[in-house]
């Protein structure tokens, strides 16, 4: 049991934690005094983890998720569920969708309930100045009236992890690499637990993307940078890895590997924004890192709610 004085003997256990998991998997609202308990708990948890985590297979890796519930409902259909199946989730949870929210939050309780089957790493969206744009902090006053759980949920944000290692092969993070880092003992030095910053390497893992370039480029987006093929032989070979996992791109068929299989983007929203048209991806990794995608359609409509008042999906980041 666990207990936050702050809250005047305000207290959860391991029943607490069963009860928000079963009203989230509705996709019901927890009461603002139930999310600041389990931000405090996750926030305990997270602080304990490495910059870098580091991950045993077999794992399965998802990509973004952009707060499409009832879509991240349908990945774990597809990919089973926790605890059964250890999964790791490279960002991107909150924006764009309906559902940020309680996408959000599921994953924190399943993150408190079964830390060591769930990781969980930062996205370039897991920001209060990107949130404030996209989706995450309007959908919080709108369904709670004030901006408290925004403010421990972004307060969470800060305490991901930047990465993860799979099994010392298997580098994952939600963007991609950064010219200020050549070594993943550099990434474990970063002081994350801030925004994320404008520029720099910790903005890079957020923000880069591989493009068929030659060396660096400036990225479109504004922040990053984008890498060729030449970079990530580079990057593999100084740090003895096989593959670099990340999501943070649209990819139509949820997949897309590049550079001689040396990256893949894994893509887990289907039907983005509920109008692009995607499938989406899971990545299954064994424990000799053979890989298996699975491709999945967006959830049927007869077993989704939709709100009244849309999301603004102009743009797409």
């Amino acid at each position: 049991m666990w207990v936050c004085a702050s809250d005047r003997g305000a207290m959860a256990g391991a029943a607490d934690l069963e009860r928000w998991l079963e009203k989230l998997k509705n996709c019901e609202h927890l009461t603002e005094l139930e999310v600041r308990l389990l931000c405090a708990k996750a926030r305990e948890i997270l602080i304990e983890e490495a910059n870098v985590q580091i991950i045993n297979g077999p794992v399965t890796i998802a990509g973004d998720i952009h707060g499409q519930f009832y879509d991240l409902m349908e990945l774990f259909r597809v990919g089973g569920d926790v605890p059964d199946t250890k999964y790791l989730f490279l960002g991107d949870f909150v924006d764009r969708g309906y559902f940020s929210v309680e996408s959000f939050l599921l994953l924190l309780v399943l993150k408190v309930r079964w830390p060591d089957r769930v990781s969980l790493i930062r996205g370039n969206h897991e920001s209060r100045q990107i949130t404030q744009v996209y989706g995450f902090y309007d959908e919080c006053l709108r369904k709670y009236g004030t901006a408290n759980v925004w403010r421990y949920c972004t307060e969470v944000f800060d305490y991901l992890s930047l990465g993860a290692l799979i099994n010392g092969r298997v580098f994952c993070l939600h963007g991609g690499l950064s010219p200020s880092i050549t070594d993943i003992d550099q990434i474990r030095a970063i002081d994350r637990k801030q925004e994320v910053p404008h520029d720099g390497a910790m903005c890079d893992l957020m923000w880069s993307d591989p493009e068929d370039i030659e060396g660096w480029a400036l990225s479109p987006r504004g922040a990053g940078y984008l890498f060729g093929a030449s970079v990530v032989k580079q990057f593999n070979h100084a740090n003895q890895l096989e593959l670099i996992a990340r999501a943070h791109q649209l990819v139509m068929e949820g997949y897309k590997l590049m550079f001689d299989n040396t990256v893949v983007t894994v893509w887990s929203a289907p039907n983005y924004c509920y109008r692009c048209g995607n499938v989406a991806a899971i990545l299954h990794l064994d424990e000799n890192l053979n890989r298996n995608f699975q491709v999945f359609q967006d959830a049927p409509q007869d077993e989704r709610s939709t709100p009244s008042k849309h999301p603004s999906v102009e743009y797409f980041l």
